[in-house]
């Protein structure tokens, strides 16, 4: 079992388009309101450390994406399609003994799910898929309710344990969640907004698995506020902290304490191609050489195909930043837009050596780009492909020249 891969995401539950809506002075009612072709994003940063038989082991912050569409909207029910992608950085490590700070995200993995949900917030989802994590929070009554008022409803929470334990399909543990309405509350240094208080606490015992190291007991207390734009009818924001321990079958304890703040953002639609044709005309304009502009699925993207390194480095041979500084003057343009950086490597070496070599010199671009304030480090985020993603002939040099490329994409969402 890897220790990096020792992760447990803090719940991230969806979300989504409320009605607010005041019946008399005595209360006040809460329902889901689902807009067909609605579109939204949720950003959320998780600090955890992760704790072997009570040692502190390491610690990481992991940055949360969801991307959701209401793709339709009929008799109070939504029908949701969302893409959830996870980010982590390494805050410290006990095997190295001091603190190892990482300026950017490393690309963990991406997660589809297609849900319905009804106007009280109950999901209904196929088993197949492993987001959002927490099913059914918030669920809301169906009643007036007042300030200090409370309730309790079921809601189903999804493990992913396929790196931890080798557990392949999504982990179900359903428990009971307690709620109160406890008014109106500051989100940061913004409004006041209407808030909730959602607490649950889980103690289960995990049926077995063949081979391998497992866990056979879990026990969980989370508390988190969920606050309300009553002004637009949407949620506005959550904070959280929880406490995951899971006994593993070798006797082992490990635990997982985590930290959470997430923010629903407006999600701008992007004219990709109007978008793509300025670019384009930007690099014309700044002369800048070997650079590919594409439309992709995820937004635009800037292929750099002779950002030169030393030799099996992650160091930029001298000039190159030269390019880079045009390139950054370009990404400013576009501040309301995260990016991503991915590293391709040749076919020069083992798939582990080509997938360390990409996500560095992913990282080094990454932190150039950090340098010239294109981005905060919680916009950027690094992935490497190896040589998964040719472009070109790896039989000849010219084709070899090509893959070893950099790919910065401007991200829609």
């Amino acid at each position: 079992m890897r220790k990096r891969n020792l992760r447990i995401f803090l719940p991230l539950f969806l979300p989504l388009f409320f009605l607010f809506l005041p019946i008399n002075a005595a209360g006040e009612v809460f329902e889901y309101k689902h807009v067909k072709d609605a579109r939204y994003r949720i950003i959320s940063v998780v600090d955890q450390s992760v704790y072997i038989d009570g040692v502190l082991s390491h610690s990481s912050q992991i940055l949360n994406r969801i991307a959701v569409t209401v793709t339709n909207a009929r008799d109070g029910i939504g029908e949701h399609s969302a893409v959830y992608q996870t980010s982590e950085r390494l805050m410290y490590d006990s095997q190295q003994r001091q603190q190892t700070p990482s300026a950017v995200f490393k690309w963990e993995r991406e997660y589809d799910s297609v849900f319905e949900r009804d106007k009280l917030g109950r999901i209904t989802i196929n088993p197949q898929y492993f987001m959002p994590m927490v099913r059914s929070i918030p669920v809301f009554p169906g009643r007036s309710i007042n300030k200090d008022d409370t309730w309790n409803i079921e809601a189903t929470e999804v493990h992913d344990f396929r790196d931890s334990f080798g557990i392949e399909e999504p982990y179900r543990v359903p428990f009971r969640v307690f709620y109160q309405y406890v008014g109106e509350r500051q989100w940061e240094d913004s409004a006041y907004y209407p808030a909730f208080s959602i607490t649950y606490n889980i103690e289960i015992r995990l049926p077995e698995v063949r081979g391998g190291v497992y866990p056979t007991r879990m026990s969980e207390t989370n508390s988190m506020i969920l606050y309300w734009d009553r002004a637009n009818g949407v949620e506005k924001a959550y904070t959280g902290t929880s406490r995951i321990t899971f006994r593993m079958s070798d006797g082992r304890t490990l635990r997982f304490d985590a930290s959470s703040k997430a923010e629903l953002v407006d999600a701008q639609e992007m004219n990709r191609e109007e978008l793509a044709s300025d670019i384009v005309n930007e690099i014309d304009r700044l002369d800048i050489k070997d650079v590919n502009v594409n439309v992709v699925d995820e937004g635009i993207s800037l292929s750099l195909e002779d950002i030169r390194f030393h030799p099996d480095s992650e160091r930029m041979l001298p000039g190159e930043e030269a390019k880079l500084e045009k390139i950054a003057e370009i990404l400013k343009r576009y501040p309301g837009r995260d990016i991503v950086v991915s590293g391709h490597a040749a076919l020069a070496g083992s798939p582990e050596y080509l997938m360390r070599l990409s996500q560095g010199r992913a990282r080094a671009i990454a932190d150039y780009l950090l340098s010239r304030n294109v981005r905060t480090a919680d916009r950027i985020i690094i992935r490497g492909y190896g040589a998964e993603r040719p472009i070109a002939d790896n039989s000849t040099e010219e084709g070899m020249r090509k893959n070893r490329r950099v790919e910065i994409t401007i991200l829609e969402n």
